[in-house]
């Protein structure tokens, strides 16, 4: 008799124990590539089309969907800036808890004044970011962008091939996913009410 409460006695306090550990948070089922914890992507400085200095810190507390590309991109760069403008439409009230940054990899061309221009005219809320051509070689390289001029008919005519796609941070400034260029907006928006969850 002794024997079996001792044992009834271990057995639920087995049963106790088990149930004090922390239970595993639920996997996310991102539809873009989830790149947590990756080893780069981590930072940059760099000027916004407003004149001020931006880090990634300054956007702390909001998701952060960061471009590469150029103002006089023909194709892929005024269609991925659409997209975004659909995606924030798309979150409604929870658009206010996302950041888009455009960062030229045209530092040539793409001054202060043409960004203020161009960025804003797909959502107001998006902000453009510049650097000298310096600066915009440490972005480049350490957000692994790759990006290269292709002469034209003219000096100023010029074309850069650049990465299509779209890097993702968390609200605590952290890289989540990598968006694939064409990918469809409601995908984009569907991962970013998982991260704002």
């Amino acid at each position: 008799m002794k024997k079996n409460l001792t044992l009834l006695l271990a057995a639920a306090l087995v049963a106790v124990l088990a149930g004090c550990g922390k239970p595993a948070a639920p996997k996310l089922e991102f539809k873009n590539t989830d790149v947590t914890g990756l080893g780069y992507a981590r930072e940059f400085a760099l000027t916004d089309h407003t004149g001020h200095p931006r880090t990634l810190a300054d956007y702390k507390g909001k998701l952060v969907l960061m471009f590469f590309g150029y103002t006089q991109c023909p194709d892929v760069c005024p269609t991925t800036m659409a997209d975004m403008a659909q995606v924030m439409q798309a979150m409604g009230p929870q658009a206010d808890q996302v950041q888009v940054l455009f960062v030229t990899v045209d530092p040539e061309r793409d001054t202060q004044a043409l960004l203020a221009q161009y960025v804003p005219a797909f959502d107001k809320r998006f902000v453009g970011l510049y650097g000298d051509a310096a600066a915009t070689a440490r972005v480049a390289k350490e957000f692994k962008v790759y990006y290269a001029k292709v002469e034209g008919e003219t000096d100023s005519s010029y074309t850069v091939d650049h990465t299509a796609g779209t890097y993702v941070f968390d609200r605590e400034g952290k890289i989540r996913l990598f968006v694939r260029h064409g990918e469809k907006p409601a995908a984009i928006v569907h991962d970013l009410k998982l991260l704002l969850s």
